[in-house]
């Protein structure tokens, strides 16, 4: 049994090809025409060179091409390797160096960013360019390149499926965030990250499933689920791919847009929707509440990734009483951890509760396992046994941090603190470092201070995360400027553009006349914290550096 998660596809196909698998907008394809587009794309990356072990980056929108191009790479044993769409050039330069990208399937609309990182990755040597998911008329020229086009690369090649044995120990990689700014891959063998990501353990019962469980589903009624983030990110990527090893339906959208959210529940009946917080489930939940939507279909609404706030989850609990509302735990170096049904009469306020999940554990800062059924109370932080990835992608320093041997046995310890409850159950209580979490996506500070400092009117710098309505977080800078120098947030934001991508922006700015720092000038965040907070609530304008207490502006837009 390979485990694999081409042939978990695959099973489904056979199951099943004629249920429809994926819908994007008036867009649908079917398992089988999935099958044969995914089987073209990988018989023409073959006659480019690419094999297996082959890093291939997607570089997309959600679309049906994006979920494709996915499956054409497992096809031929290559490894995905998932790219953000908000990155500017920097970053996309640092990641395809980092990840040793051989390969670039994107989206058209992205095509002078690509033309200007191509010819400095000499490794990076093939380009597919799929059309726009929303403007497919884009006419965007791929010619400085040699990018070709999806429907070019696509004619004349087989949908044969003749690719050989695949095995379960073939790599999945899936980037996120590191520690210092900078992403970082997270290598999964195949049968690791379907146990814990697709569903071959299952999430409710623990019980660990056979390689055809899944697809033998794909006979019965199936369910129309929903995942409202972007593929680019594990978590969505994961919960689509369990879904298609089961033959359901997944809607995705390649752009998150309330009223038109609704809209699609109402008109395809969508039962299950998987969100990232309140940075979703506010404005949802606001466009619900004023406009005229039915949203009866829903049975399920599941968040993770962010806060799903107590005020917001109450709101959605009155709008839906007979719905089941789930708050799930996990990270890319983990996969699921636990899963918590929230009750309107029972909802912490100090985060999401949940049931740990199998092998899930909770150590101590000494790397010592807690009882979770004698420490009631004691804080330490959440890990994983069992299935865990291989570690990181070319940094042994950071895997050697993260994926720790504890009594003979590897755990991923990612940092997430929590908490021991009754019952077997823990409250999550956020990540150990400094990562400011805005709407799901992670800002690591020290990367926005290295850009914040490159300004003429900085001198110092520390970044927080503070709280925010909409976005659960938001960046914040504490700033020390620069003698005779004067700094408005917008000015700072608008330096940044062509640094950072946009979510990473501050959306306050403190002005102080020193950034707290400790004797040996260690940083010290959470007296940046306080400063960023203590300003927050009376925002002022400053001009210049100021003389005494600190002062904070606000931004006028996104």
């Amino acid at each position: 049994m390979a485990h694999n998660i081409a042939d978990l596809f695959e099973h489904a196909v056979d199951a099943a090809p004629d249920n429809l698998a994926v819908k994007v907008g008036d867009r649908v394809a079917t398992y089988a025409d999935l099958e044969a587009e995914s089987n073209k794309l990988a018989h023409y990356l073959q006659t480019q060179g690419i094999g297996p072990g082959d890093h291939v980056g997607i570089y997309a929108k959600n679309s049906i091409e994006h979920v494709v191009a996915v499956l054409a790479v497992v096809k031929i044993r290559a490894v995905n390797i998932n790219v953000n769409y908000r990155y500017v050039e920097g970053e996309l330069n640092y990641l395809f160096d980092n990840a040793d990208v051989v390969a670039l399937i994107h989206e058209r609309p992205y095509a002078d960013l690509v033309a200007a990182c191509f010819p400095k990755h000499e490794n990076l040597r093939v380009a597919v360019v799929m059309p726009d998911a929303i403007d497919a008329d884009d006419t965007s020229d791929v010619s400085s390149y040699g990018g070709v086009l999806w429907a070019d690369a696509l004619a004349g090649q087989s949908a044969d499926r003749d690719f050989g044995e695949r095995r379960g120990d073939d790599l999945h990689i899936i980037y996120t965030g590191g520690t210092t700014g900078f992403p970082k891959g997270v290598m999964w063998r195949h049968e690791d990250f379907w146990r814990v990501l697709g569903g071959g353990i299952d999430f409710y019962s623990g019980a660990r499933l056979d390689e055809y469980d899944q697809s033998k589903q794909a006979t019965d009624p199936r369910m129309v689920t929903f995942p409202l983030s972007p593929l680019m990110h594990g978590g969505a990527q994961a919960g689509l791919l369990m879904h298609l090893f089961a033959g359901h339906l997944t809607i995705l959208e390649p752009k998150f847009d309330p009223v038109r959210t609704w809209e699609i529940i109402d008109r395809e009946k969508v039962q299950l929707i998987f969100m990232t917080g309140d940075a979703m489930a506010r404005p949802l939940i606001e466009a619900y509440e004023a406009g005229d939507f039915d949203g009866s279909s829903l049975f399920a609404i599941s968040s993770s990734a962010a806060i799903f706030s107590p005020p917001v989850k109450k709101r959605w609990m009155d709008a839906f009483p007979n719905a089941v509302f789930t708050d799930s735990i996990g990270a890319s170096e983990t996969g699921f951890q636990g899963m918590g049904m929230q009750e309107k009469d029972n909802i912490s306020p100090d985060g999401p509760v949940v049931a740990l999940g199998p092998a899930s554990v909770v150590i101590d800062e000494d790397n010592r396992l807690l009882d979770v059924a004698q420490d009631i109370g004691k804080v330490g932080r959440l890990g994983r046994g069992g299935h865990v990835p291989v570690g990181y992608y070319k940094d042994e320093a950071k895997s050697a941090a993260t994926f720790l041997t504890i009594d003979g046995e590897r755990y991923s310890v990612p940092g997430d603190n929590a908490r021991i409850e009754e019952g077997g159950k823990v409250t999550l209580l956020g990540r150990g470092s400094n990562c400011v979490n805005t709407g799901g996506e992670k800002v690591y500070p020290e990367e926005v201070e290295m850009a914040i400092k490159g300004h003429p009117a900085v001198y110092d710098v520390l970044v927080v995360g503070v709280p925010d309505e909409r976005y659960g977080q938001a960046v914040a800078a504490v700033v020390e400027l620069r003698e005779g120098h004067a700094l408005e947030l917008e000015d700072l934001r608008s330096y940044l553009r062509a640094h950072l991508s946009g979510y990473k922006l501050p959306r306050a700015l403190t002005l102080v006349d020193r950034v707290p720092r400790n004797a040996t000038g260690k940083a010290q965040y959470p007296k940046a914290k306080e400063l960023a907070l203590a300003t927050s609530a009376t925002p002022s304008t400053p001009t210049s550096a100021p003389t005494s207490t600190p002062t904070s502006t606000a931004p006028t837009g996104a």
